[in-house]
């Protein structure tokens, strides 16, 4: 891509200096081995877990790929280079602390979950369609499409059932079903970046559950329903008439 600009660039009459012409070669290059380093298995399984964790905590996804990615563990693609920079790093890890705790209080888990759920789809969309960082439009397309509807998902999964278990007067399953997601969003993360066959297993058994769940707490997750709608005024009733 970059190599294509700069002899646009040439033919428009406009000649870069050889420091800015090299340092462009050098990031196509660099760009080009860290795609080179992940085959197609390895980034459809990164794109997956993206949207699929996006939608139980967008801001520990995006935090945790960053950080893996500044350390070195993982080598980011293009399009993700952005989550190692020291500022998203900043924004998502404070954001992580906060949303640990929002999670964690009965009823105000699922007030969060209603903000985010503007947040977190579009999120794991976009984070999955980053994988492959628009160097292939079909991929990119293909990627952001199954990241949002993983993150979907995975969202109105973790809605019904936190629905489901407010209904009970004690905290503790509350806390247990937080620190549960809390640490499948880390094993996520980690089984897609090191044995991404054996991540593409367990997101399809992760799949078919969410199916099950949601047939079994249809009726909590029509309550859910019932609440974006009125979140978002779609419930909102019509002024009586005079």
């Amino acid at each position: 891509m970059f190599d294509a600009v700069l002899q646009w660039l040439h033919r428009i009459g406009l000649h870069p200096q050889p420091a800015l012409a090299d340092a462009a070669g050098a990031a196509s290059q660099h760009a080009s081995q860290a795609l080179g380093q992940m085959d197609m298995p390895s980034l459809l399984a990164l794109a997956g877990a993206l949207g699929w964790a996006s939608g139980f905590r967008l801001y520990a996804v995006v935090f945790l790929v960053g950080a893996m990615g500044a350390a070195g563990w993982i080598v980011l693609p293009p399009g993700l280079h952005l989550l190692a920079h020291p500022v998203v790093l900043t924004a998502s890890g404070l954001m992580l602390l906060v949303e640990f705790f929002a999670d964690k209080i009965p009823w105000l888990d699922s007030v969060w979950d209603t903000v985010h759920s503007v947040i977190r789809i579009p999120g794991g969309a976009l984070l999955a369609a980053g994988v492959f960082g628009g160097d292939g439009a079909v991929w990119t397309l293909v990627a952001g499409l199954m990241g949002g509807s993983l993150a979907a998902t995975a969202f109105a999964t973790k809605a019904a059932t936190r629905a489901a278990i407010n209904t009970s007067p004690e905290p503790f399953s509350n806390w247990f079903a937080s620190l549960f997601e809390d640490g499948l969003v880390i094993g996520i993360v980690w089984l897609a970046t090191q044995h991404p066959v054996a991540f593409g297993v367990a997101l399809l058994v992760m799949v078919l559950l969410s199916a099950v769940l949601l047939v079994v707490l249809w009726k909590f997750l029509r309550a859910v329903l019932r609440k974006l709608r009125a979140f978002f005024g779609g419930g909102a009733s019509a002024a009586p008439q005079a």
